[in-house]
């Protein structure tokens, strides 16, 4: 079984929303996100499933929602906790924090945590997400119509928190099986938890999975405000089914490979039941759409889109 496979980092969070409506102000106006897929839950097409990221939707900067009517979560451990943002600097920090009080979002003080500049925050379902300083731009591009300074703009996720009651399983799966790298640990202002921090390809927080460890917590009930699952880069399709055959040859059950039409999915949880997602690069968000036309009008997969009627009556408008 090959150790020479390696994910390159965090592909996308999707977390799910009740008022879709609030969800798409908030992130394109307020954190000034683009919408760059307005489509449907493939599995459960009366939802839909928005992707917010940068410019182009490049590989990591997506944040997506399921829109679902759910109770809201239920906060605990064996889930995904936190979810990072990668801004350029502590200036931006900064900027952010102002931004944010202008706005009139929740927020917690700006403090220097693991090494870089944090500042936690909340959307108005309780999302947590934080403002990471990261001065390395990666794969980014500004989006030119945001209510955001281009020198302010997100340039993508990292690090992602989960929780979990006991470390060792969750680690045998992320070394021996993910081959991420177990680079250090941490201990949470204020409150005494550990977290031990695990890598993927070149480094640094957008390549970051962190790891809260909680025993003796109550677990986590899945819901509005929370996040749904996690997906790590495997960027070619080569790649993808090398990870597939992976899988099997640990014994760990998956869905098998999935076309989503923009990418291709693999889907598994680790040992704490959070659900685990290996995301191909492309092919991409432009395949159905203009580049500068990303996200403007309810997008299908080639399979939903004899049912185009019938879903777009089911969805309600988002402005």
């Amino acid at each position: 079984m090959s150790n020479s496979l390696t994910l390159s980092g965090v592909h996308h969070v999707t977390a799910i929303t009740a008022k879709a409506a609030l969800n798409h102000a908030f992130y394109t106006r307020t954190i000034g996100m683009r919408l760059v897929k307005k489509t449907v839950n493939q599995d459960d097409v009366s939802a839909y499933h928005l992707f917010y990221a940068d410019r182009k939707g490049t590989p990591g900067t997506d944040l997506t929602f399921f829109d679902w009517p759910a109770a809201p979560e239920r906060r605990g451990t064996d889930s995904i906790v936190r979810t990072g943002l990668r801004v350029p600097g502590e200036e931006s920090v900064e900027w952010w924090r102002a931004r944010l009080d202008e706005q009139g979002v929740k927020r917690s003080e700006a403090e220097y945590r693991d090494g870089r500049w944090t500042l936690d925050f909340e959307d108005s379902e309780g999302q947590r997400l934080s403002f990471v300083e990261d001065s390395n731009p990666g794969e980014a591009e500004p989006w030119e119509n945001s209510p955001v300074p281009p020198e302010h703009q997100i340039r993508g996720l990292g690090p992602i928190t989960i929780s979990v009651g006991d470390l060792a399983p969750t680690d045998l799966i992320l070394t021996n099986l993910l081959n991420m790298r177990r680079v250090r640990e941490w201990v949470y202002p204020g409150t005494g938890v550990e977290v031990h921090v695990y890598s993927m390809g070149e480094g640094g927080p957008s390549s970051e999975l962190q790891v809260a460890v909680e025993p003796g917590s109550s677990v986590a009930r899945q819901g509005a405000g929370g996040v749904h699952h996690v997906a790590f880069r495997a960027p070619t399709f080569e790649q993808h089914e090398a990870w597939n055959r992976r899988l099997d040859d640990f014994r760990i059950p998956s869905n098998g490979p999935v076309d989503r039409f923009y990418f291709r999915s693999l889907y598994f949880r680790e040992p704490s039941g959070i659900l685990f997602e290996l995301a191909t690069d492309g092919p991409g968000f432009s395949l159905d759409e203009p580049r500068e036309n990303l996200g403007e009008s309810l997008a299908l997969p080639p399979f939903l889109e004899s049912r185009r009627k019938e879903i777009e009556a089911n969805l309600k408008p988002l402005e």
